[in-house]
């Protein structure tokens, strides 16, 4: 699921009694209260480092994903302006790295925005030649793509830029903790993002792995008391930080089982769908998050479709831009058709997702997608076996 997460109940469990009567500030030293707050979030940091094979020190509390992409992409290239002023990242990221990115280019940085293959993944010799040894500070790409569902090869792209002293490595996991694999050591990655309420943790809350050794230095964002290494300055949120911790304690945990689960459903779903309905094209990599399933329906309106299936909770593009009319830019950057991108369609299959469920969407799209296609003239002529690509629509008939 890309949007959010349902709260698991026993994260919900663990976060109550920090919302009633174990209710101290986790900075207050001189009291009891302050002492188990402060125990339960070391053990949160803890839980969180164990999912991505960091070191409990090198985690940073933060509100969220977005909040954590601002602080290391805009940190690290702040910090290191004097001696280098590039960035790369990929035209398909997030919406807070693009925006961060361009912000930056206000500031005077030069930012490349790679392309990306068909498949959505990006090109790793492309990737390289990029790179300017004596010039870039940062590259940014994302680990699962919240639209798409594509997996960046993280390990190769670390090794890349492993080789270039100087150059760090940061990627949003936004969409990845706690659903495929991450080691941070084994993918050399500098800096990561993690958001709360992606695996089944509460909404409010994040994590930034900042790596300690070799050291990462970045200009924070926030100032005030210093808390979080200085690098995130705020009363930390007990509750929320104790909710992200056992989210995150879980997910590793039933991991494999939560793969299975999902990929089962999203099977069932895609066979289904297609099964019953011509002319569906899956966006982006085949072998990509299971869980995020983005299908485009030819010859249908993708508003038209989203408004027809109101009981259903589906998007037509990120829940973050979603109140633009736009087709998506991720989809474009695919090289997909304009058509094809206003009548795509992503699916999110969740840990708490049922067959029941995945059977009912079926049936109600195919149905759905079916009625729309009887209103086109579009279909019409398709049935008819004219090849509406070849007409020229914009000569007017008089």
């Amino acid at each position: 699921m890309q949007a959010t997460t349902p709260l698991d109940p026993r994260v919900l469990d663990a976060m109550l009694p920090y919302m009633t009567e174990q209710y101290g500030n986790p900075h207050s030293r001189t009291h009891s209260y302050g002492w188990e707050a402060e125990e339960a979030v070391d053990n949160a940091r803890k839980q969180v480092a164990n999912l991505i094979g960091a070191d409990a020190k090198d985690i940073v509390f933060t509100s969220g994903a977005t909040e954590s992409n601002n602080m290391l992409v805009k940190g690290v290239a702040r910090f290191n302006k004097e001696r280098r002023q590039h960035i790369i990242t990929t035209q398909t990221e997030h919406k807070c790295v693009l925006d961060s990115c361009r912000k930056l280019s206000e500031e005077g940085f030069d930012i490349t925005y790679l392309p990306v293959q068909s498949n959505g993944v990006v090109d790793l010799a492309e990737l390289e030649a990029a790179i300017r040894p004596d010039q870039t500070s940062l590259v940014s790409v994302m680990a699962v793509n919240n639209e798409i569902g594509v997996i960046q090869p993280l390990r190769e792209i670390g090794k890349i830029v492993r080789r270039y002293k100087g150059v760090h490595f940061h990627t949003d996991a936004a969409q990845a903790a706690g659903k495929i694999p991450l080691h941070v050591n084994e993918m050399n990655v500098d800096v990561m993002s993690i958001s709360g309420h992606k695996l089944y943790g509460p909404k409010g809350v994040g994590a930034a792995y900042v790596r300690r050794r070799p050291r990462v230095r970045l200009e924070p964002i926030m100032s005030g008391g210093g808390q979080e290494r200085g690098l995130r300055s705020g009363t930390l949120p007990s509750p929320l930080v104790v909710g992200l911790g056992a989210a995150c304690e879980i997910a590793k945990r039933e991991m494999p089982y939560d793969q299975m689960h999902i990929s089962e459903l999203s099977q069932r779903l895609i066979t289904g769908l297609a099964s019953q309905v011509d002319h569906i094209v899956r966006n982006g990599d085949t072998n990509g998050y299971p869980g995020c399933v983005n299908l485009s329906f030819a010859y249908v309106e993708g508003e038209s479709l989203l408004m027809a299936l109101k009981k259903i909770a589906l998007s037509s593009g990120s829940a973050c831009t979603s109140a633009s009319l736009e087709p998506s830019y991720v989809l474009r950057a695919l090289g997909a058709a304009e058509d094809m991108a206003h009548s795509s369609l992503r699916f999110g299959i969740g840990r708490f997702t049922t067959e029941a469920e995945i059977d009912y969407v079926i049936k109600e799209i195919v149905g759905t997608v079916n009625k729309l296609r009887d209103m086109s003239p579009l279909w019409e002529m398709v049935q008819e076996g004219i090849d509406i690509n070849s007409i020229d629509w914009s000569q007017s008939q008089h």
